[in-house]
């Protein structure tokens, strides 16, 4: 029985003695004189009705105290109990400050599939919250809602989904998010860790793929030389530093996480198309390291060394068979799969230079990728998460940054990084053999562009 009503119901019952002492809860043999004398002096009353008249007001009492137990019990299980919250902050009404984040706001959306879409819808309120439109924010929802939903998350899919996206394309802080959203800092880590580990591993295959279908390899080299006027282009490559902020690694000696700008970072290396999309994303190396080492040490170089992509497409260029490659600046390896600049200063021949400056507009698609994922995902600019999960962080935002590209979502201004530089990478001995057939690959590149377009 409930402590609180026990001592409720004796009070009661001590209270009732005080007042009444010929109550029916004495026993029978305690009766004491008065008892005796009360009854003659009523002499035309039964003994039941001596009883009920005696048992009336303990009676009354214990009905009393039951009821109020029951309000007090009732009262405490209501905001004492952690399902009843749940339960009231999924319902539909808002319980953060703003109607913006409510629960509410996010019921009743259709879901579009995010391939058929023609346009982007023009939502700039969605948007602005969550940096993505309706049909891509359901997209996302759909497809994690069952690895949510397998977590026991206390929330509801949508809702996580949405404050995650927030903190990410707003940059906010988990105690920012805590507050806005009537939720505990801790909690708040928690469901982000969980969304972007679920967009950075159930997603990452269906969203980001190597171009090596025929419809789309062609697609790609097409829209390459279109831009290019280069044969058999099938993407561009870079690499940037994300920013993690609050690392403090100076206090132990550890500078490897220290870029080339001065702050801690990784490095963050991607594979563009055509149209911005990344196909290959890779955060392995601290901040310190450079684009070469960090290529070299990728699963997509030891898949091109080892001849594990094979490129259905292959061209012959001045007797040289040429397989779909990628373009990237002086800081990559010159390979017979990775095209490079002949020199980072313009001191080539005619044809030399010309090839170079075709070859680093090409780059520039990786380039302005990396600057819409900035733009987009403001977290990237300062990243406030741990370091054992600023990698999944980064691959999930590149996911995003797809699944805005794919559904052609409004572009924003670029995120401009610094200029770089840094010195040609030496080759090494396991590479020689791609290298000697990439320089003269490269060479018979450049002069191929250079007799086309002088014949025009």
């Amino acid at each position: 029985m409930d402590r609180t009503f026990l001592l409720m119901l004796s009070n009661l019952l001590h209270l009732h003695n005080s007042l009444d002492p010929t109550s029916s809860f004495l026993s029978p043999s305690s009766t004491s004189p008065s008892s005796s004398s009360s009854s003659s002096s009523f002499p035309s009353s039964s003994p039941s009705s001596i009883l009920s008249s005696s048992a009336a007001a303990p009676i009354l009492f214990f009905t009393l105290a039951s009821v109020l137990s029951f309000l007090a019990s009732s009262k405490a299980s209501t905001s004492s109990s952690p399902s009843l919250r749940s339960n009231s902050s999924n319902s539909p009404s808002p319980s953060p400050p703003s109607s913006d984040y409510s629960v509410s706001a996010f019921r009743a959306l259709s879901t579009d599939h995010i391939w058929s879409i023609d346009a982007p819808l023009r939502d700039a309120q969605w948007r602005s919250l969550y940096g993505l439109s309706h049909p891509v924010f359901t997209t996302v929802v759909d497809k994690l809602k069952p690895f949510i939903a397998a977590s026991n998350l206390s929330l509801p899919s949508d809702y996580a989904v949405a404050m995650v996206l927030s903190r990410l394309s707003h940059g906010f802080s988990a105690k920012t998010l805590a507050s806005r959203y009537s939720l505990d800092p801790y909690l708040i880590s928690k469901i982000t860790n969980m969304v972007t580990r679920l967009l950075a591993t159930k997603l990452y295959r269906e969203f980001i793929k190597i171009p090596v279908g025929r419809r789309r390899l062609i697609e790609t080299t097409q829209g390459f030389e279109e831009l290019t006027s280069l044969p058999n282009v099938c993407g561009a490559i870079d690499g940037s530093p994300i920013k993690i902020r609050g690392l403090n690694l100076e206090r132990t000696g550890n500078k490897l996480y220290k870029c080339r700008y001065g702050y801690d970072s990784v490095l963050l290396q991607v594979v563009a198309d055509h149209k911005k999309i990344f196909w290959d994303v890779c955060v392995k190396a601290p901040g310190g390291a450079d684009d070469a080492a960090h290529f070299r040490d990728s699963l997509l170089y030891n898949r091109l060394t080892s001849g594990d992509i094979v490129w259905d497409k292959m061209i012959n260029v001045r007797g040289h068979h040429v397989r779909p490659y990628v373009v990237g600046d002086w800081c990559y390896p010159l390979l017979s799969f990775l095209m490079t600049p002949f020199s980072p200063n313009g001191t080539g021949s005619p044809a030399q230079n010309l090839f170079d400056g075709m070859l680093m507009k090409g780059r520039s698609v990786v380039v302005d990728a990396i600057g819409l994922l900035k733009a987009r995902w403001k977290i990237l600019q300062s990243l406030n998460v741990g370091l054992n999960h600023a990698p999944q962080t980064i691959v999930a935002c590149c996911v995003l940054h797809n699944l805005c590209q794919i559904a052609r979502e409004p572009e924003p201004e670029l995120w401009k990084d610094p200029d770089e530089g840094g010195p040609l990478p030496r080759v090494l001995e396991s590479e020689k053999q791609f290298y000697y057939y990439g320089e003269s690959l490269r060479q018979a590149l450049a002069d191929d562009l250079h007799q086309r377009l002088s014949a025009r």
